[in-house]
């Protein structure tokens, strides 16, 4: 008998919650779940700027050495073949609706022993010529907005096998736009960042077809202060943003046929060092009880006042929570919020996942004269949707060698660098040369 009344007061319980629930006036649904991207100051330190390693879908962390390698892991030079190198790159941007926006890149190496070589770069971003105008009949004043960072790094064989390299960069965004009238603070924003890179290669080794060489890599990269666009010394502002520090890590495999075939297979993950913008909540009003008589509180029944007023309360609440979150958001510091960034999701670990990009890559050589790549990145649709697909080519002729690289969209979301040619072309040279064992 006791069994039977504990029963029904179990089932009796259920059902005045579930009533509870079912009577509540309004629901509860993330306005931006859906999109719930994480943006930076800067972005464009994130973009491929040479042809070679955007020809494999912009991974180069675990790929082979070359001379662009200042911008996904300096460590690699440390196993350079060539004493030096100097590499030019250039990457229109937004083809579509403009001529003058590009990036262009200028890197040279120098490997001066067995274990240590040095490197530097030099990435600018112009934004072609903007128009300001007070009027219509203004003459208006021509403003070209620009960013640029310079790079120098040192890379150390720790072992035969193994390297470490850091990387200190100079940072600076010109996109404040004066007053047409030529008045107005126009300074260029500045900050600093630095690299922790890591790259192993391994000997090569017979199997019983082929042989082949296995590579590993490592960046912690763009960690530094706050970019602020007002120069004010508040980095913790509304007006200050993150820089695009991320975490790649890649994998790669060298299958070596002869002396003159060989095939690359290449794998990168990408974790962005920034922590997740705040979830902002919506209350949406619901009915309370049954007007229509059916039995059922759904969609069907009539809205009262009362309930449009609860939701309008709560949602007062969520608002002001909301603001709440987004001021410790901001005067969440660099440093912390790189730690932060493995586990603020407001989805949980689900969405932290959804914040890891990958990419596939493979390269064809052939004499290591001629070179076929493709690759395919992919980006979560709620963090970014950038989905492509690329292929490339490279052609070397003694201590030159040219690279080309095209991207397709796989995406609903249009690539900025959708239909664009990049080109690259590097010099190989030096007095010395290495033996890659």
């Amino acid at each position: 008998m006791k069994k039977i009344i504990l029963f029904t007061l179990s089932v009796l319980g259920v059902q005045v919650s579930v009533a509870q629930v079912t009577q509540q006036p309004y629901t509860i649904e993330q306005s931006n779940a859906s999109s719930r991207a994480i943006t930076t100051g800067v972005p464009f330190l994130l973009i491929a700027a040479d042809a070679r390693a955007a020809g494999m879908a912009d991974q180069g962390v675990a790929t082979s050495t070359d001379t662009y390698s200042q911008q996904w892991n300096p460590a690699k030079y440390a196993f350079a073949l060539d004493g030096q190198g100097v590499g030019i790159s250039y990457t229109p941007y937004l083809t579509e609706i403009a001529g003058d926006i590009s990036l262009a890149q200028v890197n040279y190496y120098r490997r001066y022993n067995e274990r240590s070589a040095f490197a530097g770069s030099f990435r600018y971003f112009g934004l072609g010529d903007i128009e300001l105008r007070q009027t219509p009949d203004d003459p208006g004043v021509i403003r070209t907005p620009n960013e640029l960072a310079v790079d120098l790094s040192y890379s150390l064989k720790l072992s035969e096998r193994f390297a470490m390299a850091v990387a200190g960069r100079f940072i600076s965004s010109n996109l404040r736009i004066p007053e047409a009238s030529g008045g107005g603070d126009a300074t260029a924003a500045n900050t600093f960042a630095f690299d922790v890179a890591g790259f192993y290669q391994s000997e090569e080794v017979a199997y019983t077809d082929f042989n082949g060489r296995w590579r590993a890599g490592f960046n912690f990269q763009n960690m530094g202060p706050k970019i602020n666009y007002n120069n004010d010394e508040d980095t913790n502002s509304t007006n200050s943003n993150y820089l695009p520090a991320n975490l790649r890590l890649g994998g790669g495999f060298d299958f070596i046929f002869d002396e003159f075939n060989k095939v690359a297979v290449n794998v990168e993950v990408t974790k962005l060092l920034v922590p997740t913008p705040p979830a902002k909540y919506d209350a949406i009003a619901r009915p309370s009880s049954d007007t229509n008589g059916d039995g059922i509180i759904n969609g069907e029944d009539t809205i009262s006042e009362a309930d449009y007023g609860i939701a309008d309360e709560k949602q007062a609440e969520f608002d002001e929570q909301y603001s709440q979150d987004l001021l410790d958001y901001n005067k969440t510091s660099w440093v912390s919020g790189i730690f932060e960034s493995f586990g603020d999701a407001p989805d949980g670990f689900r969405e932290e996942l959804k914040e890891v990009t990958y990419s596939l890559g493979a390269e064809y050589t052939y004499q290591d004269s001629f070179a076929f790549r493709l690759g395919y990145f992919n980006e979560d649709d709620s963090k970014g949707a950038r989905k492509f697909f690329s292929l490339g080519a490279g052609f070397k002729y003694t201590v030159v060698k040219i690279d080309v690289s095209y991207l397709f969209s796989a995406s609903q979301v249009r690539n900025p660098l959708e239909n664009t040619l990049r080109f690259s072309l590097t010099f190989n040279f030096g007095d010395t040369t290495y033996d890659e064992y």
